[in-house]
């Protein structure tokens, strides 16, 4: 795909190179168009490093702002009030703005991502209304607020949403919710019981469902990832605050995914204050409800996703394990894995898992957690 990343005025501009080479690292073609401004922050040879392709710093006999209208995607990152209020009004006065009002005369997608400090994103406020409300081919990144900044967000966040425009958006107008991450159960005040999940697992398939168009929720345990600003995120410690806010959310969800690693037990008498080390302590549990069991009580026409994870057993033990429980719950599509293989499971970047759906089974031998998220993804598609 072609990307057109467009660098204006900000500070933020140094940012830009890290972005750059993230994108070419996705196998996208970036060409840069730099502002007189953005080029008294960083030089155009390091954008031209970083893309491996010429730096565009003015237009010529070459009609450059024609010529790249019709790209797969004009990126501005850093967008400055400045070039968002022209752009608003369809001033072409410079490089970038020329660009940009070409490009949205061909709808063209374009994506704003604004870098500027706090007051004067919130005076520009309107400008940017006005654009949402007249242009269905532009999108606005929301900046991480802090420090009374409108700061530039992270790489891996503006990667997301440049994968969520340049995909079909399969799901769009679908509401998916993902759990995700370990839950944890109250021993003392101080102790607890969780697990090893990392929740990576959950936040790809997360990922996926967005770039693919859908309205995403991910309700998040204990996690060990970055996790993306772009979709709603509702964190939850034990397995009964994640079970009230799941139960809260899928009422009117059209997906499902189960990937969290929930506590299958509680202390069935929590200690108050911290239990002193002096003596040994003995302790009752007592098993919790499942998550997984609820849901087509609650929405039936939802599409479920479950996980079943396993210990130590045969292939043939596994699948069977995972058939009895998609049959007792009503799962539509159940992933299946065994965590003692090695460099699999919680924890790790990869994983090798089975799919299992109507009377057919997948083997996805080991690979990334987000190449397994993708095909899952697919299959979902496709079953819906």
């Amino acid at each position: 795909m072609k990307i057109i990343l467009c660098v204006t005025g900000s500070i933020a501009a140094v940012e830009t190179v890290k972005l750059a080479r993230e994108l070419r690292r996705m196998n996208h073609d970036v060409q840069c168009f730099m502002s007189e401004h953005a080029c008294e922050i960083i030089t155009p040879y390091t954008m031209e490093f970083a893309t491996n392709n010429p730096v565009i710093t003015k237009i010529t006999g070459q009609i450059e702002h024609v010529k790249n209208a019709q790209a797969d995607l004009i990126l501005v990152a850093p967008a400055t009030a400045n070039t968002i209020s022209k752009f608003a009004y369809k001033i072409a006065d410079n490089l970038i703005t020329t660009l940009l009002i070409t490009a949205n005369g061909y709808h063209t997608p374009i994506l704003f991502v604004p870098s500027m400090h706090q007051s004067m994103y919130n005076s520009i406020e309107e400008n940017i209304n006005k654009i949402k409300e007249n242009h269905e081919n532009v999108t606005f990144l929301q900046p991480k607020q802090e420090e009374n900044k409108a700061k530039f967000p992270y790489k891996h966040d503006i990667c997301l949403e440049v994968e969520r425009q340049l995909h079909d958006k399969s799901l769009k107008g679908k509401k998916v919710i993902v759990n995700t991450g370990a839950t944890f159960e109250e021993i003392d005040s101080m102790r607890g019981i969780t697990n090893r999940s990392s929740g990576k697992m959950g936040v790809e398939l997360a990922n996926q469902a967005y770039i693919q168009g859908a309205d995403v929720t991910l309700v998040c345990g204990k996690t060990h990832t970055h996790i993306p600003h772009v979709y709603t995120r509702i964190d939850v410690e034990s397995t009964k605050e994640m079970m009230d806010v799941t139960i809260e959310e899928i009422s009117d969800a059209d997906i499902y995914i189960s990937a969290a690693a929930v506590s299958d037990f509680k202390v069935k008498d929590t200690f108050e204050g911290k239990i002193s080390s002096v003596n040994d302590v003995s302790i009752e549990f007592t098993k919790l409800p499942k998550i997984l069991g609820k849901i087509k009580e609650i929405n039936s026409n939802i599409f479920l996703v479950g996980f079943k994870a396993e210990a130590n057993i045969t292939e043939e033990k596994l699948i069977e394990k995972a058939m009895h429980r998609m049959e007792s719950y009503g799962v539509d599509l159940m992933v299946a894995n065994d965590i003692s293989l090695k460099e699999a499971g919680p924890g790790y970047e990869d994983n090798e898992v089975i799919l299992l759906y109507n009377d057919t089974q997948v083997k996805i031998p080991l690979t990334s957690k987000k190449i397994i998220a993708e095909k899952i993804m697919n299959r979902i598609i496709l079953l819906l």
